[in-house]
């Protein structure tokens, strides 16, 4: 299995950025811990932006190279139709994850205008949110 985990606006401040909301690891912690945490046969692949068009290249060119995504888009997730379209636009299945739980935080954090068109959210499980949607993936496929 070939996972892209996909990483939006200032997920790079990881572990430096508001720690008591989202931990001291950083982006690049938390993808060798998870590397680790693998028990089966998956590849992956981080990539992280601010740039939300650089996010959208990455969904477009997934089809054929990927087997799904893990999508923490940061705070595109509420308003970003671009990338709605282009989750919507490609077959390959996608799972939104936020490592705070976004419910429980500002109103504007609590709509998501990508929760309808990926498989599941995942929210509020830190860095367990990745593992998590990890094996979801490899269930759905």
């Amino acid at each position: 299995m070939r996972v892209l985990f996909l990483n939006g606006p200032n997920l790079n401040l990881l572990g430096s950025r508001e720690i008591e909301i989202y931990g001291k690891e950083s982006l690049q912690e938390i993808a060798e811990w998870l590397d680790k945490q693998i028990e089966y046969n998956t590849k992956t692949t981080w990539f992280q932006s601010n740039h939300e068009g650089d996010l959208i290249d990455q969904i477009q060119a997934s089809e054929g190279l990927y087997d799904g995504i893990v999508l923490n888009a940061g705070a595109l997730t509420h308003y970003s139709y671009s990338v709605r379209d282009a989750i919507k636009s490609v077959s390959t299945p996608t799972i939104e994850v936020h490592l705070s739980d976004i419910y429980s935080r500002e109103g504007f954090r609590k709509k998501s205008v990508l929760k309808d068109v990926c498989l599941s959210q995942i929210s509020g499980l830190g860095k367990e949110g990745y593992l998590k949607a990890l094996k979801e993936l490899a269930n759905y496929i």
